[in-house]
């Protein structure tokens, strides 16, 4: 990976972090209604895996999804402005926090129902394979939805068409609130893809270049063979479930202790040792960030509500 690259990723990260951050604030304001659940501290994995694929493939996810629509190449406009419910986001302001998506970015949304959407991704690659297209199919999950039986339905379909999918396991040590440990009987996730079988593979969700180079083989692979494959990325979420959830379940020593291994911090030593005349674009990676985010915040204040005469629009067809 060049020096460039890198550079590109860590800025993308960091817009990611900002973006949340802000949301976090505004949804304090009451700016922001329902739910809203976090990626902070997660970034390495959504930046890295979907820099690995190419425009036209498709990525699918659950409810922890804004960043990854930024890294799909969406704007911190029309995220931010579908936050706040505003008929300019990405949703037009009927989806909120756990639906974006983009038809123009091939980003096809958010589901708010665990597991549910992973035989949604089974059949996108269904798709694909039937009409030859050459597209894979990306599936961003948590470590809760590896015991719902949708993500066994959807993964048994997979093995069983070989179809061209990719699923990736967040594994942030919990489920909602529970941990890992008592809903699993490894610390291993992957293991779940022995049953059907399927390819796995296990990465450090910290480091965005691990997570770009496994999700770059594990996409060229389904892209080349049309065969699926479970990847398991291990990271952490700084807060809670959602910004309901004080994450009591955790003690303050746990966090800190991952914090180490800050994404974002990470980047900045390897830009900083391997790529060092490179730093001094780091301060202007931060400035243009927060000119992005703040732009977005302002939209979103600025951009009218939904029409209410188009309440029935793509619910009812007359």
């Amino acid at each position: 990976m060049d020096g460039q690259m890198l550079l590109n990723l860590y800025r993308q990260m960091v817009l990611m972090r900002r973006f949340e951050e802000e949301a976090a604030k505004a949804y304090t304001e009451r700016k922001i209604g329902g739910f809203l659940h976090l990626y902070i501290g997660q970034e390495a994995v959504g930046t890295g895996a979907i820099a690995a694929t190419h425009p036209d493939d498709y990525i699918i996810s659950s409810y922890r999804l804004h960043a990854q629509y930024l890294a799909r190449g969406g704007s911190a406009r029309s995220g931010m402005a579908e936050l706040f419910g505003k008929a300019t986001g990405c949703a037009q302001g009927r989806g909120g926090s756990m639906h974006f998506f983009s038809k123009e970015k091939n980003f096809l949304g958010g589901h708010g129902i665990v597991g549910a959407h992973v035989p949604v991704a089974a059949g996108s690659a269904f798709a694909s394979k039937y009409r030859n297209d050459g597209r894979v199919t990306v599936c961003f999950l948590g470590d809760g939805a590896v015991s719902i039986g949708p993500f066994h339905e959807g993964m048994c379909l997979a093995a069983l068409w070989k179809l061209p999918v990719v699923y990736i396991v967040e594994n942030n040590g919990y489920a909602m609130g529970t941990p890992l440990k008592r809903t699993l009987v490894t610390e291993d996730a992957s293991v779940r893809a022995l049953g059907y079988p399927m390819a796995r593979a296990t990465v450090d969700g910290c480091d965005v270049v691990e997570c770009y180079y496994a999700a770059k083989e594990a996409i060229d692979r389904a892209r080349k063979e049309s065969l699926p494959m479970l990847l398991e990325y291990k990271t952490y979420r700084y807060r809670g479930h959602s910004m309901a959830d004080p994450g009591k379940y955790r003690t303050k020593e746990e966090v800190e202790a991952w914090k180490t291994r800050d994404p974002l911090y990470l980047a900045k030593q390897r830009i900083e040792r391997d790529f060092p005349q490179l730093q001094s674009q780091i301060d202007g990676i931060h400035s243009s960030v927060e000119d992005e985010v703040a732009d977005a915040v302002r939209f979103a204040h600025e951009s009218p509500d939904p029409d209410p005469s188009t309440v029935e629009h793509n619910t009812y067809i007359s």
